[in-house]
């Protein structure tokens, strides 16, 4: 409450000069008996007295320049003279790089995830020796339910990836 009413005695002195004035509030300065002040909108407690703040003010919003936003997104940006530039081969040949490491990755990635699907053995791995006590065998389901989810979404990000280039 407090900050509320010295945001709004902040805004009023601030924007004065420039804002038109709305309707009138009336803002207190209440003081308990422990010696707190605090600014309210009512001034019904003890030790309250109204504080002289004038009217409260507002601030029309700035009417958006349709003609000139247009104008900004048709303007197409052009690269410096000095600006470097690729070959059309050299370019494909980054391309095509880019799409072969990208398809290594996914590979590498499908394998791992097969591999971590085998051992998570729908949600019920085998029990290893050193796993007598259930939380560590609890423990161990979840970190591999984790590492099929990451797999999965490696993978999916990176067909994703890989769309894109064949869109481009």
């Amino acid at each position: 409450m407090k900050r509320f009413a010295l945001t709004i005695v902040a805004f009023a002195c601030a924007g004065a000069p420039l804002a038109v004035p709305a309707q009138s509030s009336d803002i207190f300065l209440c003081v308990d008996a422990d010696g707190q002040k605090t600014f309210q909108n009512v001034g019904t407690g003890k030790g309250c007295r109204r504080m002289d703040v004038g009217p409260v003010l507002t601030v029309p919003a700035p009417r958006i320049q349709q003609r000139a936003s247009r104008e900004a997104s048709e303007r197409v940006t052009v690269s410096p003279a000095n600006f470097p530039r690729v070959d059309r081969e050299t370019q494909v040949s980054r391309d095509n790089d880019r799409k072969r490491v990208l398809e290594d990755e996914l590979k590498s990635e499908e394998d791992k995830l097969a591999r971590l699907k085998a051992e998570y053995n729908g949600g019920e791995p085998e029990r290893r020796g050193d796993e007598r006590n259930f939380a560590l065998y609890a423990e161990r389901v979840q970190r591999l339910r984790e590492d099929v989810a990451r797999a999965e979404s490696n993978v999916n990000a990176l067909r994703r990836e890989i769309a894109l280039l064949r869109t481009q």
